[in-house]
Formats: C-alpha cells, sequence, structure tokens
C-alpha cells in the first residue's frame, strides 16, 4: 500500500534543516512512501536536487509563499497566512492528495487551521491531541495533551473512544485498557466531569478499568494502554513530565562530573546510563496525533531534531495505513447508534 504525505518543511524551529534530512530518512527506509514537501520551492528544490534524481516521483516539492510563526496568534495565522506551508500541506489532505499531513509548526495555529479546513467528524464535538509517554511498561498513550482546557464528561468519553482505535491501530491491540486520570482511585474521588465520564465509560464497550493518579501514566502498579483526561491537566502533566526529566539528566551530569572519582564512576557506568537514556530518549516517541478531525494531521514538536521528525512522520504512516480516521468514525456511529437505542 502506497502512502502519500504533505510535510510542512518549513514549520518548527529549524525548518529544512530538520525535515529535508528526516523525509529521506523515511524514503530510504521505506519504498512505498511518497512525500509532498509544502515550502518555499527555491530552498527545498535546492536541497533537494540530489534526492529527486535518487527518489524520482516518490519526492515533490510545492510551493507555498508564507510561514507560520511558532509565537504567531492562531486566528492571525489563520486570516493573514493562507498561503502558509502548514495551511497548503493540510489543504492536501482536505483535496485528497495526501493522506495525512505532518508539522513541527506552532501547535495552536495547527490546530485552529486543521479544523477550519479538515471539518470534525460527525458525532465528534471537539477534537483531542494524542500522543506516547514512555513507562516503566514501555510505554502508554495519553490525551487530551492540550487542545481543550475544559471538556465535559461526554467529550471526555468522545477521547476515550477515539483514542482506543489509535491504540489499537498503533500498538495491535484488541482491547487496550483505559483509564481515567483522577486525584485519587476510589470511587468518591475527583470532580463532576470526571465521575460522569467514568459512568458513561464502565457502561460503554471500552475496557475500561477504572481512575489511575499522576504517577501511573509513568510508573504506576499495573499497565495502561490509553490515560484519559481533559486538555488543562493533560498539558500540564505533559510538561511536567518533561521538565523532570530535563531535571534527572542535568543533575546526573553535574554528579558524574564533580571530580576525578565521579567521572571515573561516570566511565565505568557510561553504558548503562547510555541505555537507560536511550530508552526514553523524547525523539522516539515525538508526535502527537489530532484526533476528531475528517483527515489526519500529526503534530511534531517545534524543537524537533531529524531523528525525532522522522518519528513523527513514521506515526503518520502508520495511522494512514490501519486507517485510523475510518476507524473512528465508525465506531463514533456506532456508539451514536446504541445511545438512540438505548
Amino acid at each position: 500500500m502506497s502512502v502519500t504525505l504533505s510535510i510542512d518543511a518549513m514549520g518548527g524551529d529549524f525548518g529544512p534543516k530538520v525535515t529535508v534530512p528526516a523525509a529521506l530518512a523515511c524514503l530510504r527506509k521505506n519504498p512505498d512512501l511518497k512525500l509532498i514537501m509544502v515550502g518555499d520551492e527555491i530552498v527545498l528544490n535546492g536541497l533537494l536536487a540530489d534526492a529527486k534524481l535518487t527518489f524520482k516521483d516518490r519526492i515533490a516539492v510545492h510551493h507555498a509563499s508564507q510561514v507560520v510563526e511558532m509565537d504567531e496568534a492562531p486566528q492571525k495565522a489563520l486570516k493573514n497566512k493562507k498561503d502558509s506551508s502548514m495551511r497548503v500541506a493540510i489543504n492536501l489532505v482536505q483535496q485528497g492528495l495526501a493522506d495525512a499531513c505532518v508539522s513541527a509548526g506552532n501547535t495552536g495555529a495547527l490546530m485552529a487551521t486543521a479544523r477550519f479546513v479538515l471539518k470534525m467528524i460527525p458525532g465528534i464535538e471537539r477534537p483531542a491531541i494524542i500522543s506516547t509517554l514512555p513507562s516503566l511498561y514501555g510505554h502508554t498513550h495519553m490525551l487530551d495533551l492540550g487542545g481543550n482546557v475544559d471538556s465535559s464528561a461526554e467529550q471526555l468519553y468522545q477521547f476515550a473512544v477515539m483514542g482506543e482505535e489509535v491504540v489499537k491501530a498503533v500498538e495491535n491491540i484488541d482491547k487496550p485498557k483505559v483509564a481515567l486520570l483522577n486525584i485519587g482511585e476510589e470511587d468518591m474521588k475527583g470532580n463532576v466531569q470526571v465521575k460522569a465520564a467514568a459512568k458513561l465509560l464502565e457502561n460503554s464497550s471500552l475496557n475500561y478499568i477504572g481512575y489511575v493518579e499522576g504517577n501511573s501514566i509513568n510508573a504506576g502498579h499495573i499497565k495502561v494502554d490509553l490515560i484519559v483526561t481533559d486538555g488543562f491537566a493533560g498539558n500540564i502533566a505533559l510538561k511536567s513530565i518533561e521538565g523532570a526529566a530535563k531535571m534527572i539528566s542535568v543533575k546526573l551530569k553535574d554528579s558524574f562530573s564533580q571530580n576525578i572519582l565521579t567521572k571515573l564512576v561516570g566511565l565505568i557506568a557510561y553504558p548503562v546510563l547510555k541505555s537507560f537514556k536511550d530508552s526514553i530518549d523524547p525523539r522516539l516517541y515525538n508526535g502527537a496525533s489530532f484526533i476528531g478531525l475528517r483527515g489526519l494531521v500529526i503534530k511534531s514538536h517545534g524543537g524537533a531534531d531529524a531523528l525525532a521528525f522522522e518519528t513523527a512522520i513514521h506515526l503518520a504512516e502508520v495511522e494512514v495505513r490501519q486507517a485510523v480516521i475510518r476507524k473512528i468514525s465508525e465506531k463514533i456511529e456506532k456508539a451514536l447508534e446504541q445511545k438512540v437505542s438505548a
């Protein structure tokens, strides 16, 4: 099965310096992949001159005259940047010329533009952002990571339904374990929305296992495949994990650099430390899916390097091959039918 992806080649902190090498690495690894690089054609054609000879009809450049800045207001970008690399890349999905879009650009602008251009899946009230986080059991998936500040119980239920389909596709799991993020595992804990969402999930066909606390994201006592929360709590949790990981990395480096003895210990421990670092390398978890839309959009971290952006491209490819959008639509339609007949 051939997959065609549109790449916002100008987005992110580093633009083509990252997106082009990542794109070429993906093309080398997958002969069934085709890429449309969207951005300044003069810049991109210069960087891709040799690649066009190597990959022939598998890579193309689509010109876009504007770039959405990383700190640009979403509504301003939506109104004034209609020929941005971000907007054009999403338009290609809407037009059926690409199966999915990958961008490292401004998150707010990407969400606003994607929602405006692609529209929502019928039955879904709001899109959500889902990504993968490392854990003691390998990793877990979590949503919403910032798409919505406030979410109703019904919206949390919809997030769970959509997230389940993503996990099934990416992990090849028939019945992913789904949990709600809460301030405790006891039934009496939580706010009104969380308690109401729990009732909806208990009466659904999902493999709902109850509440989990924040420590279950990375180090819970049981494996959880999907953790559901609103975007406010989800984004805070995500940034807290990123901050803790950075602190641990800096502290370890400082500790092993104090004197000759600690440097010697660090040298001896290097293979173990490297193995640990590789196992939680954030570049291998890069890529968040915007789900709930009638088209597939993958958001890469703005500061991603080539390896991280390559991971995001691979995620888009997997979700296209697994027909995630179609499966979410079918699952939501079925859930709505069950509510009407109930």
